[in-house]
């Protein structure tokens, strides 16, 4: 028995050393985080498909309500607010290019009420060691794409975001920062307001 506690006495000192391995946050955890966020603000860069990198400064007010400003010389907007999506071309004078939030994946973090664990929203959901990574959909419509959410915990917070969009293109967003509970006019988020500003 002695010999025993003598060969496992290093071992159970070296576990006790060791970082604890990162748990899996649970999809009630974070859908609870999501529904929390109320206003977030925070710079971003953005890997595109292509390859090419884009920054920004990024505004989210739950529910619906999303303001991507991109950092010269690219200079683009993205709006999104009234069920809509617009992307104002900064190099253009034509209006925007617009379509419905719900038939985008990022809509899964905008919508009024985060539900990850209802049935068929989730693709996957795995740890890797830093970090939490869920991958949703709108069960309803699968062909709208994914986006894959990666999360820290200690506490809770959402680093980034890939998106897989309708033909397999994939954006990911990584954030800085959150600055949390900041106050935002209607007119940041207004699609018709900014086509006025434009003309």
């Amino acid at each position: 028995m002695t010999i025993l506690r003598a060969v496992l006495a290093p071992l159970v000192l070296i576990a006790t050393l060791l970082p604890a391995q990162a748990e899996k946050i649970s999809l009630g955890t974070l859908s609870d985080y999501l529904n929390g966020l109320t206003t977030v603000e925070t710079d971003f860069t953005q890997v595109n498909a292509d390859g090419s990198i884009s920054t920004g400064n990024l505004i989210i007010k739950r529910p619906g309500r999303v303001r991507f400003e991109y950092a010269p010389p690219d200079e683009s907007l993205v709006l999104a607010s009234a069920g809509s999506v617009a992307i104002f071309d900064g190099k253009s004078n034509q209006g925007p290019e617009q379509y419905p939030l719900d038939r985008t994946p990022l809509n899964l973090i905008l919508a009024r009420n985060v539900d990850l664990g209802a049935s068929g929203t989730v693709v996957s959901h795995t740890e890797d060691g830093t970090s939490t990574r869920v991958k949703a959909q709108d069960p309803a419509h699968p062909e709208y794409g994914t986006i894959e959410m990666v999360f820290t915990d200690g506490p809770v917070e959402l680093r980034q975001w890939v998106i897989t969009d309708d033909a397999g293109q994939e954006t990911t967003v990584i954030l800085g920062e959150l600055v949390k509970g900041g106050s935002y006019g209607a007119s940041v988020f207004s699609i018709s307001a900014e086509q006025n500003r434009r003309n």
